[in-house]
């Protein structure tokens, strides 16, 4: 049986790659370590939050004490780190909490690993570890900077991060790909595109257009709105983690994308068409500092190492996504 620690499992992403785990594989058991901050919400896994295979544990990963007693208490095996301050708005005004969640957080989850899975903790030259066990980073591609009209992210480019929170996210993988050179710990890195689906906290483009267009109010829209994202389905992203998880090779990085890359303006544009709204609602506003222009990956390596592909087009999950936000209780700011 496999014990799988999931931190940042209340999130958008983490609740839903929690929600496809612990029905998906009713054997394996399911620990979720979360702060619980603005971004995390509880309600996100009401449908297994009483399933004999998922326990939830309140706590931060920064907190070195209360992580080593995660991984006595329930023999963690595993680990898929979403934990991570993740708006890049909120990195310009603040950045000290995104270093020291995705940087130090990272290592203290990563020497929790070390000192519990190795098979002789005490010899520093040990690089021997338990059957089974796997640290999996989830990153994204903004690690990788702004791209130009033409050509795609590959996992083997230089890391050029051009926000606190992309520059975060870098040193996290970094001190990933660092624990693995150094001291063998078996780790794996996924780099995503930009995620949507239903639960997303309202900071992020899709859902704030979706809550403000059913309310009437005025869509955002930074600078020109012609910047590029490839947009990936949650559901997705998570079938892709489940495939690293189990096949991917030790030490590896893999970008994950959904093929499907739409400039801001074509999504809010479409959204107001889906839910008959007027154009007039947009607002184009003072663009951010540091916005990168386009992201776009290369899916190569995973689909044909892994036999991952997304399964959803971008008009697909952007229907299903309104129609599931449509009735419920927004976020409160």
């Amino acid at each position: 049986m496999r014990t799988i620690l999931v931190t940042g499992g209340a999130g958008f992403i983490g609740s839903n790659f929690i929600k496809m785990m612990v029905n998906k594989y009713p054997h394996y058991q399911i620990i979720n370590l979360d702060a619980l901050t603005y971004a995390g919400n509880l309600e996100n896994l009401s449908s297994v939050a009483t399933a004999p295979n998922y326990q939830f544990v309140k706590a931060d990963i920064r907190d070195r004490q209360a992580v080593e007693q995660v991984f006595d208490t329930y023999g963690i095996d595993t680990v898929v780190n979403f934990a991570a301050q993740t708006h890049v708005d909120r990195s310009i005004d603040a950045s000290e909490v995104f270093l020291t969640t995705n940087v130090v957080g990272t290592q203290i989850l990563l020497d929790a690993a070390k000192r519990f899975w190795k098979v002789n903790p005490d010899d520093n030259y040990c690089r021997e570890y338990k059957p089974g066990v796997k640290f999996l980073q989830i990153s994204t591609d903004e690690v990788y900077g702004s791209l130009g009209e033409t050509g795609l992210f590959v996992e083997t480019m230089p890391l050029m991060p051009n926000s606190p929170y992309a520059a975060s996210k870098a040193g996290g993988d970094m001190i990933v790909r660092a624990y693995h050179q150094t001291y063998g710990l078996p780790v794996n890195v996924t780099r995503c595109s930009n995620n949507y689906g239903p639960n997303q906290h309202p900071e992020k483009l899709i859902p704030l257009m979706i809550q403000n267009c059913l309310a009437g109010k005025p869509l955002p829209v930074y600078g020109d709105g012609l910047n590029v994202r490839d947009w990936l389905y949650v559901d997705d992203h998570c079938s892709a983690i489940d495939r690293v998880l189990h096949k991917g090779r030790s030490g590896e990085v893999y970008n994950i994308g959904g093929n499907n890359e739409k400039t801001n303006i074509e999504i809010v544009r479409l959204i107001i068409n889906i839910l008959g709204k007027s154009e007039e609602l947009i607002q184009f506003v003072k663009d951010r500092p540091g916005h990168d222009r386009r992201y776009a990956i290369d899916n190569t390596k995973i689909t044909t190492e892994l036999g991952w592909k997304p399964v959803h087009t971008f008009e697909q999950g952007i229907r299903e996504t309104i129609q599931k936000t449509k009735g419920t209780v927004p976020f409160v700011f």
